[in-house]
């Protein structure tokens, strides 16, 4: 499982970083940067993530 961001969507409002700040954060360029790596024990925290983005820029794959 990882984290897929579509940096051309990302509006940078920073909704995932603040759910989640150990698995996203918003770079100095304003655009999501996702973990490396994630567990299956953060599915449920990812999953209310990509459902929070305000502009759908994440997915799961």
């Amino acid at each position: 499982m990882r984290i897929v961001a579509d940096r051309t969507l990302c509006a940078g409002h920073g909704m995932c970083e603040a759910l989640a700040p150990d698995l996203f954060r918003v770079g100095g360029d304003g655009i999501v940067v996702p973990a490396d790596t994630v567990t299956s024990s953060d599915r449920d925290v990812i999953e209310l993530v990509v459902d929070s983005c305000p502009v759908q820029a994440l997915r799961l794959a």
